[in-house]
């Protein structure tokens, strides 16, 4: 893999417009997932699913996409990004039809197995955006992104608890469910009349292994580093994500409302940052310098958790998490696009999204013994031991930048 990648021609006016639809587009579609997350505690629960089942749902998603984003990624640096987009949109408005109707929790799990196979579509997303933008700007375009996935996220969930009916059983989280998907399917549509290619002449390419792209990675000084700091924090978000619900039902006594509201705060917070703050700190102090910041915020937010006793607190350790992924995240991304090669971007995203994935499997699986043998809080307590050795990995990046730059 090249050291030292070559920027691409500066993006055209009507590749900055169609980024721009893109971004509206993400929103969309990212509200519409967002609509499902903090009910899925309770959509189990519904089924009369023990603690563990609620893991599993929750973990299945990411197994789907730890195996389809190097798959979609590569393919998209192949045949194109919109063909790819089109796809795995679509096929998320699916998927959560099907929700709505699924008769016990094992086919709810395949159901949401598929549709993080369909879905597994944020490193083409990733690369499009490489696709249109300079290098030095990298880090700013893709906190824009994350701005747009944030309010989708303080938009869905709110819309989630408002549409949810929990007294009613598995039948009264049908609406949200059926929200959801037409969200995707305007989604899909935006991109269907709106997005244009930006990957042409790819297509007789050499076809490479999954293998292969991940030995070029793992051989990368930079890349290699950086995928474990993806891996290590995001296994702990991931694990405090699948149990929040409960651990907020049982501290506070909150349910689907209460807590959509709760992740409102978060992605006001998140949006905020991502669409004013990272860019502006990855331009003055460095990608890897605000991205070890970010690590930190991490950390104190999770730590102050075990130790809340008033929800207020709680709100304000969660918003502070939030400021966290919104300057370490977008910065992981940046760096991982300017250490790949112009042809690679949605192979090595990929391969950052399935660590992602791989964590968001981990994450649950360990804290649900973690949440029913320590109490609700040990999965915050584990989270924030996990972002010592990611710091100490992403001081390891920085040094890894400096010296192949």
């Amino acid at each position: 893999m090249t050291e030292a990648p070559t920027s691409p021609a500066a993006p055209s006016q009507g590749d900055s417009k169609a980024l721009y639809v893109l971004l509206a587009v993400v929103f969309v579609n990212i509200a519409g997932f967002g609509v499902i997350i903090p009910l899925l505690p309770f959509y189990a629960k519904s089924f009369g699913a023990p603690d563990w089942q609620v893991f599993v749902l929750f973990s299945c998603y990411s197994v789907g996409n730890f195996f389809a984003e190097p798959l979609w990624g590569r393919l998209s640096d192949r045949i194109g990004r919109r063909p790819v987009l089109i796809i795995t949109i679509f096929g998320n408005a699916l998927t959560y039809v099907l929700l709505a109707f699924a008769p016990n929790l094992w086919v709810a799990c395949l159901i949401r197995l598929t549709g993080g196979v369909l879905t597994g579509n944020i490193s083409t997303i990733q690369g499009y955006i490489a696709d249109v933008t300079p290098p030095d700007r990298r880090a700013g375009r893709l906190g824009l992104m994350g701005a747009a996935f944030s309010l989708g996220f303080m938009t869905g969930p709110s819309i989630g608890g408002l549409l949810a009916r929990e007294d009613l059983g598995t039948i009264g989280f049908r609406p949200p469910l059926y929200f959801a998907a037409a969200l995707a399917l305007a989604a899909g549509i935006g991109i269907t009349l709106f997005v244009r290619e930006t990957r042409h002449g790819h297509r007789d390419a050499p076809q490479r292994g999954r293998l292969e792209g991940l030995g070029d990675a793992v051989a990368h000084p930079v890349i290699w580093r950086t995928l474990l700091v993806t891996l290590i924090s995001m296994a702990g978000f991931a694990g405090m994500e699948a149990t929040f619900g409960l651990w907020a039902h049982a501290k506070f006594d909150w349910g689907p409302k209460e807590i959509g509201f709760c992740f409102f705060a978060i992605a006001i917070t998140a949006a905020t940052a991502q669409g004013l703050l990272t860019g502006f700190l990855a331009r003055r102090i460095g990608e890897t310098t605000t991205m070890m910041i970010g690590l930190s915020l991490i950390f104190l937010g999770f730590a102050i958790q075990p130790l809340v006793q008033h929800w207020q607190l709680a709100v304000v350790g969660m918003v502070t998490v939030a400021l966290g992924q919104s300057l370490a995240f977008p910065n992981i991304g940046a760096i991982i696009s300017k250490s790949s090669s112009p042809d690679r971007q949605g192979e090595m995203m990929g391969l950052n999204t399935a660590a992602g994935a791989l964590a968001r499997i981990i994450g649950p699986l360990m804290a649900a013994p973690l949440f029913m043998t320590f109490g609700p809080s040990a999965p915050f307590a584990v989270a924030a031991g996990l972002c010592v050795p990611a710091l100490f990995m992403a001081w390891q990046v920085s040094k890894a930048v400096r010296r192949s730059a």
